[in-house]
């Protein structure tokens, strides 16, 4: 099958914006009744200046005219260190297919756009959440689980 990805612009920013929402909602397993009108307008304003500044990319992808797929990498700049003497890295997200196109690579095709996007910035550190169902692709691609990282839940 041909399928077409396409760099996302800042006319796809509705289109971004929906897909994210539909992601969140299955990744967290949410009814239609949850309320993300903060999340959608929060994901508006991230996608405008990422975009804008480059450090977010996003691809597209396409069966003919219609949309069945996008995933995401995003840049950021952390302290120096040994490891990482420039402080770049690298976050992918938003990974999703539709249902009746999955088994058929393209999330994988998509993921290695997005790393060959990190290797073009020559971004070593990229990292990623996985759900249950995600897993299995991200390891096939050569993840692996993170050890030595913590992270402080806020309580509201």
């Amino acid at each position: 099958m041909g399928f077409t990805y396409k760099k996302a612009g800042l006319n796809d920013i509705e289109l971004l914006v929906k897909t994210r929402i539909e992601v969140l909602g299955a990744a967290n397993h949410l009814g239609d009744e949850a309320d993300m009108s903060v999340v959608e307008y929060q994901s508006r304003e991230y996608y405008k200046e990422a975009l804008t500044a480059g450090t977010h990319i996003a691809y597209l992808v396409f069966d003919e005219k219609r949309f069945i797929g996008t995933g995401g990498i995003s840049f950021f700049r952390v302290m120096p260190t040994y490891h990482n003497p420039t402080g770049w890295k690298a976050y992918i997200m938003n990974m999703y297919t539709k249902s009746d196109y999955r088994r058929k690579g393209i999330a994988y095709h998509t993921l290695e756009i997005l790393v060959e996007e990190a290797k073009k910035r020559d971004v070593k550190h990229i990292s990623l959440e996985a759900t249950d169902m995600g897993r299995p692709l991200y390891e096939r691609y050569g993840f692996t689980k993170m050890d030595h990282e913590m992270e402080l839940q806020r309580r509201q």
